[in-house]
């Protein structure tokens, strides 16, 4: 193995390693124990409404109703217990969105990328740990809202910065050296000779060869990555079970499965801080085409950083802009749509199944459990089925909403006196058996967003149906291909302008850089 091969074999080890390692902490943390954790907080330091006297824990028959004179709620702005994780976890999420867009910055700038990453690590790791050691009769108990943002925030934000790894990573790869070989070779060939010839057997030019190569291999390890950290997150699932199960599913078991995941994390981010490349041993790489390499003799600076960061979102904002990009707008319109939903998918399934389905912790882990293996046979097949038929992204994306809103679609229908007053076996999300069967074929469900004036968890399937709706007419603009070339000649632009207006930037062949 050549210094090359073993380089890059560090580098990937380091990067599989944390995905293992953080993985672990979505798939068994944000996804079951969270939403688990905060609603059996919120119940312990709840009172009954309307009277808001007696204890929630003191009452009986609160699980599964949705008249107003048994609900559960909190003294942080009386909210409904089961509703309180719901906005925590709404609130993490918009923190998160906050920082990513901040760091994006300082994500891209290889010597600070490593320290941004093992930061956020462990403010995640750290927030998660600490659940273990605040039981929910302390005074501090609303503290958990504070550690549940920590660790969501850490665990987005470590992985923005492990993902401006991949484009490096991959161009470190032995397939994608040997293409970027070729494609220099058939450069300097043919430099005075017109557009470069299609390589035998390939059908491509050799631009076009070394950028299949450079997606396939980014796509390789991105998705060897997920697999990993999705396997170990069942594993601990499963492992989980027995505790919660013998503490009987109480809230001193649910925060020490968190804590657990917490150190994992932490102690899966050591080897990982090792074998990731420091800024000194990576390649201001950008393209086939173009290296961008920074000459602002000014010295770096994190505010700077992270006010660029906001400038440029809000020039991108410009109708202008928008005009321009109308492809990628589009597309990001109809995410705006689903990514909310798909944000809540786990969390606010469990709490679906808790509260109305009356099931307990530990099969609500199963359940847990049940939904990423379904998850990854699904990125198994489908592409099989994709190739089979011919379908193109944009058109496997389009189907994939379209079954995704069955679900709520189909909770809807638990309303109906006929599936409400059990006339039949099952039908409209009305038996814990149904939460098995869905989590398994669809992968996590989405029941969403839950307005806490309803009462009830299940009004929020009309909301999240109608928004899987919307979003179709908007997928449907996109043209995949136009827009690529358009923001491909916009970023191009952009940087143009940048080394003619401000000096900051040089613009370089790829051959004059190595």
């Amino acid at each position: 193995m050549s210094p090359e091969d073993r380089t890059a074999a560090r580098h990937i080890r380091g990067w599989l390693t944390y995905a293992f390692a953080c993985e672990v902490f979505a798939v068994v943390g944000i996804s079951v124990f969270l939403p688990l954790c905060l609603e059996q907080f919120a119940r312990d330091n709840g009172f009954l409404y309307p009277g808001k006297t007696e204890r929630c824990v003191d009452a009986k028959a609160l699980a599964g109703t949705d008249e107003p004179e048994k609900r559960c709620v909190v003294k942080i702005g009386w909210a409904q217990n089961i509703h309180l994780s719901l906005y925590v976890f709404s609130l993490s999420v918009a923190l998160q969105a906050l920082t990513v867009i901040s760091m994006g910055g300082i994500a891209d700038h290889p010597p600070h990328r490593k320290p941004l990453l093992l930061t956020f690590a462990y403010l995640g790791s750290i927030s998660a740990i600490l659940f273990s050691v605040i039981p929910s009769s302390s005074i501090l108990w609303p503290l958990v809202g504070l550690l549940a943002c920590g660790a969501n925030v850490g665990f987005g934000a470590s992985f923005v910065a492990l993902n401006s790894y991949l484009p490096n990573l991959a161009r470190e790869t032995k397939e994608v050296r040997e293409a970027y070989q070729e494609l220099l070779a058939f450069r300097s060939q043919h430099l005075d000779q017109g557009p470069p010839n299609v390589i035998p057997n390939a059908g491509e030019t050799p631009e076009q060869f070394y950028n299949s190569a450079l997606a396939r291999a980014t796509a390789k390890i991105s998705s060897l990555g997920i697999a990993m950290g999705y396997v170990a997150g069942i594993l601990l699932l499963i492992c989980t079970t027995i505790p919660v199960a013998a503490l009987h599913s109480s809230t001193l078991s649910l925060r020490l499965a968190i804590g657990g995941t917490g150190l994992w994390w932490a102690l899966g981010s050591i080897p990982a801080g090792i074998w990731l490349p420091n800024g000194s041993s990576l390649k201001l790489v950008e393209g086939a085409d173009l290296v961008v390499e920074q000459v602002d003799k000014r010295p770096w600076s994190w505010s700077r950083e992270i006010l660029n960061a906001w400038k440029r979102l809000g020039v991108m904002l410009r109708w202008s802009e928008i005009k321009r990009l109308k492809n990628t707008f589009w597309y990001l319109s109809a995410w705006f749509l689903l990514s909310d939903g798909f944000a809540t998918i786990s969390s606010t399934a469990v709490l679906f199944g808790k509260t109305t389905l009356n099931m307990p912790s530990s099969k609500l882990i199963l359940v847990g459990a049940l939904a990423p293996i379904g998850g990854v046979l699904g990125s198994l097949t489908w592409p099989l089925v994709q190739r089979k038929i011919g379908w193109t992204d944009l058109q496997m994306i389009k189907l994939f909403v379209s079954l995704v809103s069955l679900i709520p679609l189909y909770g809807t229908l638990g309303v109906l006196d006929i599936f409400k007053s059990h006339k039949l076996p099952f039908g409209g999300l009305t038996t814990p058996g149904e939460m098995y069967g869905l989590a398994f074929v669809y992968g996590p469900l989405l029941v969403g967003l839950i307005a806490d004036a309803t009462g009830s968890i299940r009004n929020g399937f009309y909301f999240l149906t109608a928004i899987m709706w919307i979003s179709l007419p908007l997928l449907a603009q996109v043209n995949v291909l136009r827009g690529a070339d358009d923001a491909k000649a916009y970023i191009e632009e952009r940087v143009s302008h940048s080394a003619l207006v401000n000096g900051q930037y040089t613009l370089l062949s790829q051959t004059d850089s190595e």
